[in-house]
């Protein structure tokens, strides 16, 4: 782990939380198309080539997800990260949100795994992942743009503009 606490985030880093960012933001705007080809295959009919092709993307895109966070994780062992903005209850809230949005972006793509090569019932918990995401994404913006335009602090601009 980096021995000096970082100014703010890298490059690297700001670069994989929004390229992550933007592919969940992907996976929850197209990730019905698996259960729609999966239910035309079901009942023996021909999926619809976009929802196929959909399908796929969510397919893979889980997977770069699994394996960008993974990097990300080693990133941050090794680069470290800025000590938090605030103190108390709110560093605590903030830690648990990034923790449930850790244990959620490797949680979910693996249950959609399993549900594609174990048992599709575990398919059921996977869905779950949609709406879990949709609160803590809430969440999270409502928590930066309260640091931007309340607290008037650095949090969310050093999510832009990497620092040493």
């Amino acid at each position: 782990m980096a021995q000096h606490r970082r100014q703010g985030y890298s490059g690297l880093q700001i670069v994989l939380h929004w390229t992550i960012a933007l592919m969940v933001l992907f996976q929850l705007i197209f990730g019905e198309s698996m259960g729609e080809v999966a239910e035309a295959i079901e009942e023996g009919e021909v999926p619809d080539p976009t929802e196929l092709f959909l399908a796929d993307a969510h397919y893979w895109v889980g997977i770069a997800i699994l394996v960008l966070v993974a990097l990300r994780i080693i990133v941050h062992r090794i680069q470290g990260m800025p000590a938090p903005i605030g103190e108390g209850r709110a560093v605590l809230a903030a830690r648990i949100v990034h923790g449930i949005f850790y244990l959620l972006l490797v949680l979910v793509p693996v249950t959609g795994l399993l549900a594609v090569y174990v048992n599709e019932e575990i398919g059921e918990v996977h869905e779950i992942g949609k709406p879990l995401f949709i609160a803590f994404i809430v969440i999270h913006a409502l928590g930066a743009l309260f640091h931007h335009f309340w607290l008037k602090d650095r949090t969310l601009k050093r999510m832009f503009s990497p620092a040493p």
